[in-house]
């Protein structure tokens, strides 16, 4: 099939021309066409996924997103976007979201049920369930592992640490989980890094050793090359199809979709809009999954930087405009959105967004100036591809237009951006992902607004937004989850924690002959059940 997007592509010294000049033009606050195509932006499989008898044998190469630079949960961000599939591979997860339900299921667990208040949770193991060094998966296992997880900071550690009083294994196969707050949605934590069980072994030597059971072990690292797993004979759900999983991270999802169709990879993990309608057009089979705030523009509140000043963050918001970025970076494909959550979120709340307005941030950002601001920004963006340069000069044009001045900080590698953003804290504003899943918003925004989050990029810290998720946490509905997020999208929007650009679409596409993977939250993909019919 021949590819007709390539050709639509704008340089980014023709883009900030273009740009300077209309980013003087009238509003364009309206909200994403409404004629989006659904197929595209939605979550759960593309195209039929029924095959025949499944065929043993192959390596499955993935051009993933980003690269896993250690096997061990608590050093990632363990979701399909930062590296986590390679991950999943081999720890497997205790529970799992089908997207086709949108629930959550016991999957390397054998079950999971909480009391009437949601304080007390109880998770039931499969027996005889074995690491892949033949060592036991059981409660004692599980309760150290978790543990662990939270006590050297894992990602969602300051999500769970202060919301757990305990956790016990009961019996060999049964782990309880005594909550200091009801938690509705609780499981979702076990979905992810969290619910990647760490073999014993795993911590015994001098360096850590990736021990799991999951369906994948490790054969090869090659930093920046190839990251390769092979197969474990006596996985849970028996031996997988594949022999091996091999996971590439090419720069720039177009060179993702051009080796789709030169069939030097498998699957593909894109997240560029323009791409993935590209990979659609080319009638590609895969998953999709939408989120909230998947394009945003984060803002550093930290002292000292430029977004400590409300009037400067507010200023921000109102200089961009997401229509131009999207028309301008994205060639019109995606869904530009300025608020939290868009139409197409199941958890769409319709709250009036302020819009575009370049006369009232040049006021604030004059105001700014007047108390001592010197109006500088330094924007920490990718440059990876013309994506990533385009997005950077659309917001330097739209930001300069109103007052600021703003230079540009462009890093090639998503793993270096994504340890600069959420580890480290150092930019102003920076080209990122919040990401809040549609199967649990409040794990997202819990992590990204709450005080306590070690990976808050921004280092908000809002009393009553503290509220308002804690509200959410213990809401048993999703009517009643939805009464709280319409009050959490009016309190972003007064505050500007950061600024929303657009929702998130990524999207897997793989070819003809890849079949059997499964979902799960937060863009995993479970590879246990793959096989190739070649």
């Amino acid at each position: 099939m021949a590819r007709t997007a390539t050709a639509r592509r704008t340089s980014a010294a023709a883009l900030a021309v273009v740009l300077t000049a209309g980013a003087c033009g009238a509003d364009t606050d309206e909200g994403p066409d409404a004629a989006v195509d659904e197929e595209v932006h939605r979550t759960g499989f593309v195209g039929e996924q029924e095959a025949g008898e499944p065929v043993s044998g192959g390596t499955l190469t993935f051009a993933d997103y980003s690269e896993a630079r250690s096997l061990d949960p608590v050093d990632n961000v363990a979701h399909g976007a930062s590296g986590g599939n390679p991950l999943a591979a081999v720890y497997d997860v205790l529970v799992r979201y089908d997207p086709e339900a949108e629930g959550f299921e016991p999957w390397l667990a054998e079950d999971i049920e909480s009391d009437d208040d949601f304080l007390t949770w109880t998770l039931t193991l499969r027996e005889d369930t074995e690491f892949g060094d033949g060592t036991p998966l059981d409660a004692d296992a599980v309760v150290a592992s978790i543990e662990r997880y939270i006590e050297e900071g894992g990602s969602d550690a300051a999500t769970l640490e202060p919301h757990i009083d305990r956790i016990e294994a009961e019996d060999d196969t049964t782990v309880v989980f005594h909550l200091t707050t009801p938690w509705s949605t609780f499981p979702s934590l076990l979905s992810q890094g969290a619910g990647m069980v760490v073999a014993p072994a795993a911590l015994e030597g001098e360096e850590f050793e990736p021990v799991g059971a999951g369906p994948f072990e490790l054969e090869r690292y090659a930093p920046q090359e190839e990251l390769v797993l092979t197969a474990r004979e006596d996985y849970w759900q028996g031996a997988p199809h594949l022999d091996a999983v091999r996971f590439i991270w090419p720069q720039g999802d177009e060179a993702k979709v051009d080796a789709l169709e030169e069939g030097s990879v498998d699957a593909a993990f894109l997240r560029t809009p323009a791409e993935i309608e590209s990979a659609h057009e080319l009638e590609y089979r895969g998953y999709s999954e939408l989120n909230s705030l998947g394009n945003a523009l984060l803002v550093n509140h930290a002292e000292g930087r430029p977004g400590e000043d409300p009037r400067v963050r507010e200023a921000i918001a109102l200089a961009l405009d997401p229509e131009v970025t999207y028309e301008r970076a994205h060639e019109g494909a995606g869904v530009p959105f300025g608020g939290l959550f868009s139409e197409q979120s199941r958890w769409s709340t319709g709250v009036e967004l302020p819009g575009h307005d370049q006369e009232r941030a040049s006021e604030l950002l004059a105001e700014a100036v007047a108390d001592g601001y010197d109006a500088e920004l330094t924007y920490l963006g990718g440059a990876d591809g013309n994506v990533g340069r385009n997005e950077a000069m659309a917001a330097k044009a739209l930001l300069e237009s109103v007052g600021f001045t703003v230079e540009l900080d462009l890093v090639p590698s998503i793993a270096d951006r994504i340890q600069r953003m959420f580890a480290d804290k150092d930019f102003d504003i920076a080209r990122g992902a919040l990401s809040i899943s549609e199967a649990d918003p409040f794990q997202g925004l819990y992590r990204n607004l709450s005080a306590g989050s070690p990976i808050n990029s921004g280092s908000y810290d809002n009393p009553e937004m503290e509220g308002l998720l804690a509200e959410l946490q213990g809401a048993p509905t999703d009517g009643e989850r939805q009464e709280v997020l319409t009050r959490i999208e009016e309190e972003w929007l007064s505050t500007v924690p950061h600024v929303g650009e657009g929702a998130g679409l990524f999207f897997v596409p793989w070819q003809e002959d890849v079949h059997g993977i499964e979902a799960s939250s937060e863009t995993l993909l479970l590879l246990g059940g793959a096989w190739m019919d070649r």
